[in-house]
Protein backbone atom coordinates (compact mmCIF):
# COMPACT_ATOMS: atom_id res chain seq x y z
CA UNK A 1 0.00 0.00 0.00
CA UNK A 2 3.27 2.34 0.73
CA UNK A 3 4.38 1.83 -2.34
CA UNK A 4 1.22 3.02 -4.29
CA UNK A 5 0.77 6.12 -2.56
CA UNK A 6 4.75 6.88 -3.23
CA UNK A 7 4.26 5.81 -6.38
CA UNK A 8 0.77 7.66 -7.11
CA UNK A 9 2.18 11.25 -5.40
CA UNK A 10 5.20 10.92 -8.03
CA UNK A 11 3.43 10.60 -11.10
CA UNK A 12 1.01 13.44 -9.45
CA UNK A 13 3.91 16.11 -8.62
CA UNK A 14 5.26 15.12 -12.86
CA UNK A 15 1.68 15.50 -13.91
CA UNK A 16 1.10 19.02 -12.39
CA UNK A 17 4.70 19.97 -13.12
CA UNK A 18 3.83 19.17 -16.63
CA UNK A 19 0.57 21.19 -16.53
CA UNK A 20 2.02 23.93 -14.91
CA UNK A 21 4.86 23.87 -17.74
CA UNK A 22 2.03 24.04 -20.00
CA UNK A 23 0.09 27.42 -18.37
CA UNK A 24 3.57 28.68 -18.80
CA UNK A 25 4.39 28.27 -21.83
CA UNK A 26 0.50 29.32 -23.04
CA UNK A 27 0.69 32.07 -20.91
CA UNK A 28 3.83 33.83 -22.40
CA UNK A 29 2.48 32.79 -25.68
CA UNK A 30 -0.69 34.91 -25.32
CA UNK A 31 0.95 37.71 -23.62
CA UNK A 32 2.93 37.93 -27.05
CA UNK A 33 -0.05 37.57 -29.51
CA UNK A 34 -1.59 40.77 -27.18
CA UNK A 35 0.79 42.87 -27.74
CA UNK A 36 1.18 42.11 -31.47
CA UNK A 37 -1.81 42.95 -32.79
CA UNK A 38 -2.13 45.56 -34.84
CA UNK A 39 -2.95 48.84 -33.59
CA UNK A 40 -2.42 51.33 -36.80
CA UNK A 41 -3.17 50.98 -40.33
CA UNK A 42 0.33 50.03 -41.98
CA UNK A 43 1.08 51.34 -45.83
CA UNK A 44 -2.76 53.49 -46.36
CA UNK A 45 -2.05 54.85 -49.81
CA UNK A 46 -0.74 51.54 -50.52
CA UNK A 47 -2.38 50.67 -53.79
CA UNK A 48 -3.22 46.94 -54.74
CA UNK A 49 -4.85 44.66 -57.26
CA UNK A 50 -8.03 43.74 -54.46
CA UNK A 51 -9.37 44.33 -51.46
CA UNK A 52 -10.47 41.70 -49.43
CA UNK A 53 -12.89 41.76 -46.53
CA UNK A 54 -13.65 39.57 -44.35
CA UNK A 55 -17.33 39.69 -42.77
CA UNK A 56 -18.27 38.77 -39.29
CA UNK A 57 -17.32 42.48 -37.50
CA UNK A 58 -18.41 45.55 -37.54
CA UNK A 59 -16.72 48.21 -39.65
CA UNK A 60 -15.33 45.77 -42.20
CA UNK A 61 -17.89 46.40 -45.00
CA UNK A 62 -17.93 50.09 -44.57
CA UNK A 63 -14.31 50.10 -44.51
CA UNK A 64 -13.99 48.15 -47.55
CA UNK A 65 -16.34 50.34 -49.69
CA UNK A 66 -14.46 53.36 -48.32
CA UNK A 67 -11.04 52.15 -49.65
CA UNK A 68 -12.72 50.65 -53.05
CA UNK A 69 -14.19 54.48 -53.56
CA UNK A 70 -11.06 55.30 -52.49
CA UNK A 71 -9.18 53.67 -55.38
CA UNK A 72 -7.36 51.75 -53.15
CA UNK A 73 -7.48 48.72 -55.36
CA UNK A 74 -9.88 48.00 -58.56
CA UNK A 75 -12.04 45.27 -56.90
CA UNK A 76 -13.03 44.83 -53.67
CA UNK A 77 -14.36 40.81 -52.59
CA UNK A 78 -16.09 39.81 -49.59
CA UNK A 79 -15.83 36.69 -48.35
CA UNK A 80 -17.93 34.68 -46.21
CA UNK A 81 -21.68 36.22 -47.10
CA UNK A 82 -24.83 34.24 -46.49
CA UNK A 83 -25.65 32.54 -48.90
CA UNK A 84 -28.58 35.16 -50.57
CA UNK A 85 -27.37 37.78 -49.90
CA UNK A 86 -26.33 40.01 -52.97
CA UNK A 87 -24.31 43.09 -53.68
CA UNK A 88 -27.47 45.72 -53.33
CA UNK A 89 -28.26 44.03 -50.18
CA UNK A 90 -24.88 44.79 -48.58
CA UNK A 91 -25.11 48.06 -49.95
CA UNK A 92 -28.07 48.92 -48.55
CA UNK A 93 -26.94 47.13 -45.00
CA UNK A 94 -24.43 49.93 -44.89
CA UNK A 95 -26.67 52.16 -46.12
CA UNK A 96 -24.76 53.19 -49.17
CA UNK A 97 -26.03 53.06 -52.76
CA UNK A 98 -23.18 53.69 -55.25
CA UNK A 99 -24.29 52.02 -58.57
CA UNK A 100 -21.36 52.42 -60.31
CA UNK A 101 -19.43 50.09 -57.48
CA UNK A 102 -21.56 47.23 -57.92
CA UNK A 103 -19.29 46.11 -60.85
CA UNK A 104 -16.60 46.00 -58.73
CA UNK A 105 -17.67 44.17 -55.92
CA UNK A 106 -17.18 40.30 -55.86
CA UNK A 107 -19.01 38.32 -53.02
CA UNK A 108 -17.29 34.66 -51.46
CA UNK A 109 -20.66 32.61 -50.02
CA UNK A 110 -18.84 29.32 -49.58
CA UNK A 111 -16.40 30.51 -46.00
CA UNK A 112 -17.86 30.11 -42.43
CA UNK A 113 -14.43 30.53 -40.74
CA UNK A 114 -11.17 31.93 -41.32
CA UNK A 115 -9.73 28.85 -42.73
CA UNK A 116 -12.74 28.77 -45.13
CA UNK A 117 -12.07 33.04 -45.76
CA UNK A 118 -8.39 32.19 -47.24
CA UNK A 119 -9.29 28.83 -49.16
CA UNK A 120 -12.11 30.85 -51.39
CA UNK A 121 -10.14 33.82 -51.37
CA UNK A 122 -7.51 32.37 -52.78
CA UNK A 123 -9.63 30.91 -55.29
CA UNK A 124 -10.89 34.00 -56.55
CA UNK A 125 -7.64 35.53 -56.84
CA UNK A 126 -6.42 33.11 -58.89
CA UNK A 127 -9.42 33.15 -60.81
CA UNK A 128 -8.60 37.38 -61.08
CA UNK A 129 -4.90 37.13 -61.76
CA UNK A 130 -4.21 39.09 -59.04
CA UNK A 131 -0.89 39.12 -56.81
CA UNK A 132 -1.69 41.47 -54.24
CA UNK A 133 -4.20 42.47 -51.92
CA UNK A 134 -5.32 44.76 -48.99
CA UNK A 135 -6.78 42.72 -46.40
CA UNK A 136 -9.53 44.15 -43.85
CA UNK A 137 -10.60 42.57 -41.04
CA UNK A 138 -10.67 43.09 -37.17
CA UNK A 139 -7.58 44.29 -35.34
CA UNK A 140 -8.21 41.68 -32.92
CA UNK A 141 -8.43 38.86 -36.04
CA UNK A 142 -6.35 40.23 -38.00
CA UNK A 143 -2.82 37.96 -36.73
CA UNK A 144 -4.84 34.51 -37.49
CA UNK A 145 -6.41 35.79 -40.29
CA UNK A 146 -2.84 36.42 -41.79
CA UNK A 147 -1.46 33.29 -40.72
CA UNK A 148 -4.21 31.40 -42.52
CA UNK A 149 -3.55 33.81 -45.53
CA UNK A 150 -0.01 33.12 -45.94
CA UNK A 151 0.25 29.50 -45.68
CA UNK A 152 -2.24 28.95 -48.69
CA UNK A 153 -0.55 31.99 -50.41
CA UNK A 154 2.76 32.30 -49.90
CA UNK A 155 3.36 33.95 -53.35
CA UNK A 156 0.44 37.06 -52.26
CA UNK A 157 1.76 40.36 -51.28
CA UNK A 158 -0.82 41.08 -48.04
CA UNK A 159 -1.04 44.53 -47.27
CA UNK A 160 -3.35 44.49 -43.73
CA UNK A 161 -5.61 46.59 -42.75
CA UNK A 162 -7.35 46.73 -39.40
CA UNK A 163 -10.20 47.97 -38.06
CA UNK A 164 -10.95 48.85 -34.62
CA UNK A 165 -14.67 48.39 -33.56
CA UNK A 166 -15.68 50.80 -30.52
CA UNK A 167 -17.01 47.33 -28.45
CA UNK A 168 -13.26 46.11 -28.52
CA UNK A 169 -10.85 47.88 -25.84
CA UNK A 170 -7.41 47.32 -27.41
CA UNK A 171 -6.05 49.90 -24.75
CA UNK A 172 -5.50 48.60 -21.32
CA UNK A 173 -7.46 45.23 -22.44
CA UNK A 174 -6.91 43.19 -19.20
CA UNK A 175 -9.24 45.67 -17.16
CA UNK A 176 -12.18 44.76 -20.32
CA UNK A 177 -13.67 41.14 -19.55
CA UNK A 178 -15.19 41.29 -22.85
CA UNK A 179 -12.04 41.60 -24.79
CA UNK A 180 -9.78 39.86 -22.64
CA UNK A 181 -12.16 37.08 -23.36
CA UNK A 182 -12.31 38.14 -27.03
CA UNK A 183 -8.19 38.13 -27.66
CA UNK A 184 -8.10 34.54 -25.41
CA UNK A 185 -10.88 33.02 -27.54
CA UNK A 186 -8.72 34.18 -30.67
CA UNK A 187 -5.35 33.17 -29.32
CA UNK A 188 -6.39 29.30 -28.63
CA UNK A 189 -8.22 29.37 -32.13
CA UNK A 190 -4.78 30.86 -33.83
CA UNK A 191 -2.92 28.03 -31.56
CA UNK A 192 -5.15 25.39 -33.28
CA UNK A 193 -4.54 26.80 -36.60
CA UNK A 194 -1.22 26.81 -36.17
CA UNK A 195 -1.11 22.99 -34.62
CA UNK A 196 -3.07 21.96 -37.58
CA UNK A 197 -1.07 23.57 -40.53
CA UNK A 198 2.32 22.06 -38.52
CA UNK A 199 0.39 18.65 -39.11
CA UNK A 200 -0.48 19.06 -42.51
CA UNK A 201 2.90 19.63 -43.23
CA UNK A 202 4.31 16.65 -41.64
CA UNK A 203 1.87 14.12 -43.04
CA UNK A 204 2.13 15.93 -46.31
CA UNK A 205 6.27 14.94 -46.25
CA UNK A 206 5.54 11.73 -44.86
CA UNK A 207 3.22 10.88 -48.02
Amino acid sequence: MRRRRVSFWFKFRWAFRGLLFIVVIWLCGFLIFAQSLPDTVTMPESRTDAIVVLTGGSLRLETGLDLLSDNKASKLFVSGVHRGVDVQQLLQIVRRFPDAATCCIALGYDADNTEGNATETAAWLKKEKYHSIRLVTSSYHMLRSLAEFRALMPAIRIIEHPVFPKSFKAKNWWFWPGSTGLIVEEYNKYLIAYIRRKLLLALFWRS
